[in-house]
């Protein structure tokens, strides 16, 4: 891995969104309910016969796992850029929020 992989971004200048990215909140949602459905599957109760003989709870919870693991990853090996400038829009007469006064707030 080279320098500006593994300091995402930060080499560069560049900006990224860091914990605001979307696939960090993504992975941990899915890592909590992967935790908890493969807790339940160990130390619930299994009720193997609804499912065929299968533990439910404890597969599709490591699978949760293993997918919030792949969220995690790709946001910490392709982190999302902000832009340093963002011009904001001009006035819309149509839009219904107030109008910028001009020559400041």
């Amino acid at each position: 891995m080279s320098d500006k992989t593994t300091s995402a971004g930060a080499a560069d200048g560049r900006h990224t969104a860091g914990a605001f990215d979307i696939r960090n909140f993504i992975g941990a949602l899915l890592g909590l309910y992967g935790l908890i459905l493969t807790l339940m599957g160990l130390f619930g109760e299994k009720s193997l016969d609804k499912t065929g003989g299968i533990n439910a709870n404890l597969y599709a919870g490591i699978a949760l796992l293993v997918v919030s693991a792949a969220f995690v990853a790709w946001a910490r090996l392709k982190p999302i850029v902000v832009p340093e400038h963002i011009e904001p829009p001009d006035d819309d007469p149509t839009r219904p929020a107030p109008k910028r006064r001009q020559g400041g707030h």
